[in-house]
């Protein structure tokens, strides 16, 4: 089921600046209890190494698909920041693709806000795939412009918001600037949902979705392209599986 039908967590603390204290120098059995040069490196999400580029890092945030996993630098999701999800046209899995991350959010005890979504929310397949719509946040798509973009730089900022949703097409790069800003302020995950890429974007990875032909036999799959991403430096694509885990999570 589709979590919208047509009818109708924090980020881990950085280990810089706290690896030693003044009272630990000269001491060198506290000093061999401090982290490593590798584990200081590994966790700091600021840092992109060419390891990155084959998905060795570890500072990302599971996709819930290894295959996904395995192509995106910080092996998963930034920690915090923009994103973009590029489709031709919705319902082609763009959602499917971040119910792990949402069912993750949602046990964590944070919100998620919802900005614009083109088509109602349909709660009963939210609630199937362990989504509690207690904690779901909704912006109507007759929301003006200008609020709609207050409210999703509002919740960025805010720690109780794990991960904004936002479908907003066209938006300047001073406006994007500001809300990666938000975002990084906050420690919070946004996600754009677009029709059409921008290679002047600003945001830190930018994703396409392809949906299959159900003449095919697959329409559970999806072909997804890293157009863009910090640590990348050429596209990468995959192809996953977007329904495996309503069952997984209904059995």
């Amino acid at each position: 089921m589709k979590p919208y039908s047509e009818s109708s967590a924090k980020a881990p603390e950085p280990l810089f600046n706290k690896a030693y204290s003044h009272a630990d120098v000269g001491n060198q059995d506290n000093l061999a209890d401090s982290p490593s040069i590798e584990e200081l490196l590994n966790h700091n999400a600021n840092l992109w190494r060419g390891c990155d580029m084959a998905g060795q890092g570890i500072h990302g945030r599971s996709t819930g698909y290894p295959q996904l996993d395995s192509i995106l630098p910080g092996r998963g999701w930034p920690q915090k920041g923009l994103i973009e999800i590029i489709s031709p046209q919705w319902g082609m899995g763009e959602l499917q693709l971040l119910i792990p991350l949402m069912r993750s959010v949602i046990e964590q005890g944070h919100w998620i806000l919802w900005i614009s979504p083109p088509h109602l929310l349909y709660a009963p397949a939210l609630v199937q795939v362990g989504i509690s719509t207690d904690q779901v946040l909704v912006v109507n798509l007759e929301t003006s412009c200008k609020d709609a973009l207050w409210s999703m730089e509002k919740a960025l900022q805010t720690n109780n918001c794990g991960l904004v949703l936002a479908w907003q097409t066209w938006l300047p790069g001073k406006v994007l600037r500001r809300l990666q800003l938000a975002a990084e302020t906050g420690k919070t995950l946004g996600v754009l949902f677009k029709n059409r890429d921008s290679k002047y974007s600003q945001s830190k990875m930018r994703l396409q979705v392809k949906g299959f032909s159900p003449q095919t036999g697959s329409f559970n799959k999806a072909e997804v392209t890293i157009i863009k991403a910090r640590g990348n430096f050429q596209p990468l694509t995959t192809q996953l599986e977007l329904y495996r885990h309503h069952s997984q999570h209904t059995a």
